[in-house]
């Protein structure tokens, strides 16, 4: 019996010559390594298909393309490769190739004060893209903060004061007297409402980067803020993490423009997209800032 030929129907021509900017496929699950992690990840692959006379792509090529993820470090250099191979295996189709890989970076961070550590995790992005021999890569990750509302410290502070006042008018002052009042729910009659916080960063990388720099941002991101939500704490943890938002009082605009300076010092990014979103508590709406460097120009 003579063995017949598969049909490859995507190699037809299209009954609608039209090329289109982007065919593939999204949310395809594969584990990564990253800085020493194995870890899961989905991926979003595609090409452009340029020959607007094809009826497809052969997404089962970029599928396999992706293999290559599972045993070697994610680096710009492993994207790019990835990506000339989507464009090798569509010669004559395609001369644009993308790749995005979305992925939850997990990291282990100190108590502020106490030998106690913990798993965090950072929701982020890669995306790469390879045209006409041009090739960059762009980094999305979410960073996690607390923010102490200014406004709401200084209204507090006031209601302090007059509660000094009330407490104390026309009555000598003793420091033990003090020192008491100080540590009571009488004297300490307000506080600041503080909410959970996320800077969303999106970053373009230089293009001679030979690492994905997603630590180092988020570091830096950190560090900037100054108020980076914890995992296991101790009550001197928890009494330092009260000091830290104390010390860092910030609107949505104040931790926008320090996460802006920040950037602007970070080796390897030529711009970035900032938007800073603060959960309120005294609201039932979020209060936004967004700062760009360079973006108008990606």
């Amino acid at each position: 019996m003579n063995a017949l030929t598969l049909p490859d129907i995507a190699a037809q021509a299209s009954r609608q010559a039209l090329p289109l900017e982007w065919v593939g496929m999204c949310g395809i699950a594969l584990p990564v390594f990253f800085d020493g992690q194995r870890l899961s990840a989905k991926a979003d692959a595609g090409v452009s298909l340029d020959d607007g006379e094809a009826r497809g792509i052969h997404m089962s090529r970029l599928y396999l393309a992706l293999e290559v993820l599972e045993r070697e470090n994610l680096t710009p250099e492993l994207l790019r490769s990835v990506l000339q191979r989507f464009l090798d295996s569509h010669e004559g189709l395609s001369c644009d190739a993308y790749l995005k890989i979305h992925l939850d970076l997990l990291l282990k961070r100190p108590a502020l004060v106490s030998p106690l550590a913990g798993w965090k995790t950072y929701p982020a992005s890669i995306a790469a893209r390879l045209k006409n021999g041009m090739f960059h890569v762009e980094l999305k990750i979410e960073v996690p903060y607390s923010s102490t509302c200014p406004c709401s410290a200084a209204l507090s502070r006031q209601l302090i004061q007059q509660q000094f006042i009330d407490d104390f008018a026309n009555t000598p002052l003793h420091h033990a007297d003090v020192l008491a009042w100080l540590g009571s729910t009488k004297g300490i009659v307000a506080t600041p409402h503080s909410q959970r916080s996320t800077a969303h960063l999106q970053l373009r990388l230089d293009d001679y980067l030979d690492d994905l720099p997603l630590i180092a941002v988020i570091n830096d991101a950190e560090a900037a803020l100054g108020t980076a939500v914890q995992t296991a704490v101790k009550r001197a943890d928890e009494q330092a993490f009260a000091l830290a938002n104390g010390q860092n009082l910030m609107f949505c605009e104040d931790a926008a423009r320090r996460l802006n300076l920040a950037l602007k010092r970070s080796p390897g990014i030529n711009a970035f997209h900032i938007r800073v979103v603060h959960a309120e508590s005294l609201h039932a709406h979020d209060a936004v800032a967004e700062s760009r460097h360079n973006w108008e120009a990606v």
